[in-house]
């Protein structure tokens, strides 16, 4: 049971805010952020004063049961009416510790996205090829943009490496369950004998960090600049454009080469180590605040195996949540897509829910 305090608390905040937002005296930075929250609130505002009327609806139809001088028809209304308030208040009780639940504040951050060929040779880079294609898919049905980071590819229109970055409204919510190991069992178009064979690709998703975020100093980076390089070592380029960053104190180091200017490899480098340093600090809190959590879902485990996708069968199999849905095409279309995410939401704010 959530104590009354905490319910009213909700209901007096939402009041303040109301009376904040209509005097006009709000600073214009703090407007957007007040907006939201009175939003928020708004929608489960009616949910709580039901919550808080519960007992003491609950005891006037309690009493009318227990009075003599009501007829049976009027007291079967009356426990109907009951069963009803308690199903509802069971729902309500349900609805108000998901909304209590710490927010995680990179939910609505941007993200970028890391898909890289595993094992399986070729065939694991054409199908990270395909996976690729897929999350481009599910941008151009949300209307998110994906901008392009940086590309590798291999032979046949495969791709060894691809790194991406996807704007839009509470990206990362929806595409934190992405990453890990994703499996491919099919039969490639190289081979002869019709086995089926597999193969995987590994998918990284990380919250795109601001500046604000996290704070990097200059003193710690280690900034090398190369000439690019194309395909078999051949120049592409007669300046040296390329850069890699090192962060000195963790060790992370990530190149840039995608473009002819310098100071876009640099800005295109910073952002990718920028989300990766920030990822790697949240990994860090959640593992001291969660130690004894057995949980993979939403882990962000690059070395777990979280999805198969079989097509002699039709099927994808999501092994977190044991979903297989056998809509394999409308998936990798991205069509199928939140049917899965919300299966996945779903799990995670129940095993939430359970350790509260």
């Amino acid at each position: 049971m959530i104590p009354h305090k905490t319910i009213e608390d909700l209901i007096n905040k939402h009041s303040s805010l109301e009376n904040d937002l209509s005097s006009g005296k709000i600073d214009k930075k703090l407007f957007a952020e007040k907006s939201k929250e009175y939003s928020d609130l708004n929608d489960i505002l009616e949910i709580a004063k039901k919550y808080i009327s519960f007992e003491k609806d609950k005891a006037e139809l309690e009493k009318i049961l227990q009075d003599q001088n009501n007829d049976q028809e009027f007291k079967m209304m009356a426990e109907s009416e009951l069963k009803d308030l308690i199903i509802d208040n069971n729902l309500n009780e349900k609805k108000l510790k998901l909304f209590l639940l710490p927010k995680d504040e990179a939910d609505k951050k941007n993200a970028i996205i890391e898909i890289r060929a595993g094992t399986g040779g070729l065939e694991a880079s054409l199908f990270a090829a395909d996976l690729f294609k897929m999350y481009e898919k599910i941008s151009h049905n949300k209307k998110w943009s994906l901008e392009l980071i940086s590309i590798s590819r291999s032979e046949a229109g495969g791709l060894k490496e691809v790194i991406a970055s996807i704007k839009g409204t509470n990206i990362y919510s929806t595409l934190k369950y992405e990453s890990g190991v994703h499996r491919v069992q099919r039969v490639p178009d190289t081979e002869t004998q019709g086995r089926v064979h597999t193969s995987a690709a590994t998918v990284a998703v990380l919250p795109e960090a601001e500046e604000v975020d996290l704070k990097i100093n200059e003193s710690d980076l280690r900034i090398d600049v190369f000439r690019a390089g194309g395909p078999g070592g051949q120049s592409v380029n007669t300046t040296d454009s390329a850069v890699r960053i090192t962060h000195i104190p963790s060790g992370l180091s990530v190149s840039q080469q995608d473009e002819k200017s310098q100071h876009k490899n640099k800005a295109k480098g910073m952002k990718i180590l920028r989300a990766r340093l920030y990822e790697l600090e949240r990994s860090r809190i959640d593992q001291e605040r969660s130690k004894d959590r057995k949980s993979k879902i939403g882990t962000g485990d690059r070395s777990e195996r979280i999805r198969t996708y079989n097509f002699p069968q039709g099927r994808v199999t999501d092994h977190r949540i044991n979903l297989t849905i056998h809509k394999l095409n409308e998936f990798l279309e991205g069509e199928a897509f939140d049917e899965v995410i919300e299966s996945l939401t779903l799990r995670a704010q129940e095993e939430s829910l359970s350790t509260l």
